[in-house]
Parts: structure tokens; C-alpha cells; sequence
């Protein structure tokens, strides 16, 4: 039986712990504090933390890496492009590893850091895409372009339609306040935003997502789509955009977006 279970850090965190049970190993992806992996191995007695997975360098994902790897001699991957505190291998475009078991295609995807990479596990349909795409958003510019962002972005949402997508934050529901904003028309988002709400409002999260449900109600993903050009023209005056364009003013919309 393999099991993934989001173990919950700081205010909106989840490091996503990858549970073999037939072989009681585990391994967590983006610990950016130790102590959540701690507290669910002292519980599960047995249990060998075998593999760190580390998708970028920003301090709420690697936070609890050197305390892990010296309390199990757990191997450390990182992207290759960063600096990743005790990293056993590096990582980039193309790379494949096996972490219990199961083979991983390493996607080099940057933009919200240069060096950002992504873990897709095609056989189970699971990616492990940290601050890149989130449940109807996607990440900050904190290094790269726009551009470089949109076609990570559009590398992903290439994937199959049921892979589903394990991001590293609780950002859903703000994320569909802005994506109402972009889309007020579209019923898919609607019934989402009402889904999440009810979900968070229980206490529950709302994660993961799937591709498929990213390309109908992200608007990060959607900058090819009528509705979507037509919403940026009105904030930001009609003319021709490339794709490029039309989510660099998405990003730059979303970054001073305010819901409510």
C-alpha cells in the first residue's frame, strides 16, 4: 500500500510525506521545518525516513532538511542551480530518480526562483511542483521572467489531465478570489471557489488538484483564452498580446490583488 498525506508547517505549509507501507520507508518533499517529520515518525515506530525531496532554496522548504538527513541519513535532492544545505544529489532538467520504488522525471521549471525544479511520477500520475503552479495560481517572481514562469507553467499543464498536482501551499481559496476576478463568467471557477470554501470552512484542505481542473479555472494557465485577453485589455487597454504578455499582467494584477 502506498499512501501521500500532507503533514501541515508555519501558517499554510504542506510537506508531503510518501508512505511505502509494505516497506514501513517514507519520504517528505519540501521540509521546511523538521518537527512536523519528527513528530509522525516518533508515532510510527519502525518507519525509515529514506528520501528528502526538495523542489527550491526558499527557506520554508528547506528548513528542516539538515536536522532530517542527520536524525536519519535520509539521501537529499535538490535542483542542481541552488544552494540546498546537506544535498546527497543534484538535480536538473531531464534527471530521473527512484524514491521507493517509483521512478521520478525531474521538469526544470523556473521562474518563481531561476533554479525551481519539479518531481512527476508518470506511472501514478503524481507531481510534486512546490511554488511553481499552485491549486489556481502559480508562484511569485522572485528570480525569473515572466516568460520563463509562463512556459514552466505550460510544461506542466502538458501533462496528462488526471495528474495530480501536489503544491506546497493553502493559497486555493485566495487564488479563486482572484480567478473569479479574471473570469467572472466561468461556471467551473464558481463551483470550485463554493467547493473550497466549503472544505476550508470544514477544516479540511484542498489539496491535491489535477491538471485538468487547472487548465479550466486557472487563469495562469488560460492566457490563450478570449475571456482571459479581454479581461486584461479592459484593466490594461486594448492592443495585441502574446501569451507572455497576457500573464505578465496577470502576475502583476494578482500581485497587489486584494479579495473582498
Amino acid at each position: 500500500m502506498f499512501q501521500i498525506d500532507a503533514l501541515p508547517a508555519f501558517s499554510d505549509n504542506y510537506l508531503w510525506l510518501l508512505q511505502d507501507h509494505a516497506q514501513q520507508r517514507c519520504a517528505v518533499v519540501d521540509p521546511g521545518d523538521a518537527a512536523p517529520v519528527l513528530a509522525w515518525l516518533d508515532a510510527h515506530p519502525g518507519w525509515q525516513l529514506s528520501d528528502i525531496l526538495i523542489t527550491h532554496h526558499h527557506p520554508d522548504h528547506i528548513g528542516g532538511v539538515a536536522q532530517l538527513k542527520a536524525a536519519s541519513g535520509a539521501t537529499v535532492y535538490g535542483p542542481a542551480r541552488e544552494n540546498i544545505p546537506a544535498r546527497d544529489i543534484a538535480l536538473d532538467e531531464g534527471a530521473r530518480i527512484q524514491v521507493l520504488g517509483r521512478d521520478f522525471l525531474i521538469y526544470a521549471v523556473p521562474g518563481h526562483t531561476l533554479g525551481h525544479i519539479a518531481y512527476h511520477q508518470a506511472e501514478a500520475g503524481w507531481l510534486f511542483c512546490g511554488d511553481t503552479l499552485f491549486a489556481a495560481g502559480c508562484g511569485r517572481l522572485f528570480e525569473g521572467t515572466p516568460a520563463q514562469m509562463h512556459n514552466s507553467l505550460q510544461r506542466l499543464a502538458a501533462l496528462p489531465d488526471a495528474t495530480l498536482v501536489f503544491c506546497t501551499h493553502e493559497y486555493t481559496l485566495s487564488n479563486l478570489h482572484f480567478a473569479r476576478a479574471v473570469e467572472p463568467a466561468n461556471t467551473i471557477i464558481a463551483e470550485r471557489f463554493a467547493e473550497v470554501s466549503a472544505l476550508r470552512a470544514a477544516g479540511k484542505i484542498s489539496l491535491p488538484s489535477t491538471i485538468a481542473l487547472e487548465k479550466a479555472s486557472n487563469p495562469f494557465l488560460r492566457c490563450t483564452q478570449n475571456a482571459v485577453k479581454e479581461k486584461v485589455d479592459e484593466r490594461d487597454g486594448s492592443r495585441q498580446r502574446s501569451a507572455d504578455e497576457v500573464f505578465a499582467s496577470l502576475r502583476a494584477w494578482k500581485d497587489v490583488f486584494k479579495t473582498g
